[in-house]
Formats: structure tokens, sequence, C-alpha cells
């Protein structure tokens, strides 16, 4: 397995971490009867996110950040591995990505302003490059 694939998988599994922090207190806030239930708004009182701590909401909004990150860096993890152009620097921009999305998980839970959005772009940069290398 490349470099890249190996990373892709980490990050696969920060997501299902990321999942799991946010999941366990969300339960927690909101208990079994809402989050068992199929959510709709009129039953709900409003956006499940409405309803819990901000921290937890901050934990919800990380984990659909990652969702979104991780389609790119998929798609860079991919054509590299595909086109068989695996590098150090194409590895070495995967693990700065991994490095980031785990490190942008305490930067938003605990509001690092403005170091959450210098972790974000970090970790975009490095998927950026990625992609980049790709065409080169």
């Amino acid at each position: 397995m490349t470099p890249e694939l190996t990373v892709l998988t980490l990050a696969a599994l920060l997501q299902v971490v990321q999942f799991v922090l946010m999941a366990v207190p969300v339960n927690l806030e909101l208990g079994p009867a809402k989050t068992m239930s199929p959510r709709d708004p009129e039953r709900m009182g409003g956006p499940m996110i409405d309803q819990v701590k901000p921290t937890t909401a901050r934990l919800v909004r990380a984990l659909n950040n990652h969702f979104e990150g991780l389609i790119l860096f998929t798609i860079a993890c991919t054509v590299i591995t595909v086109s068989d152009q695996s590098s150090g620097f194409t590895a070495a921009c995967a693990w700065v990505y991994l490095a980031a999305r785990i490190a942008y998980v305490p930067a938003y839970y605990f509001g690092l302003v403005p170091w959450r959005s210098y972790v974000w772009v970090v970790g975009f940069g490095a998927t950026t490059l990625m992609l980049l290398a790709a065409l080169v």
C-alpha cells in the first residue's frame, strides 16, 4: 500500500474517532428519546445542533468539516496511487493533512481562534499540493 493510502486509511479511522467524540456527548445531553427518534424538526424543537452545549456543537461541526475535507483528500490519494505518482513529497503532504486534521479537533472544540483556521489551511494546503503534484 502506498503511504498516501495508509494515511487515507488512518484519516478514515480519525473520522470514526471524531464520530464517537461527537456522538457520546450528544446522546448524553439529548437523551435516547431524541437521538433514537426520526429527528423530525417538529418533534425535536429545532435542529439537534441548537440543543446541545456549544462545545458539543463544535464537535458536530468539526466532524462535518472532516467529511468535507476527506472528500478532496480521498481524491488526491486515489489519483496519486492509481497514476503511480507516489513520492516522498506526496507522502509528506498526506501525513501533514492527517496531523492537521487531528489538531483541528481540539482546536475547534476549545475554540482556539485564529489557530483553528490556520490548522484548517495547513490540511487544505497539503491536499491541494497533492492534487497539483498529480498534474506535474
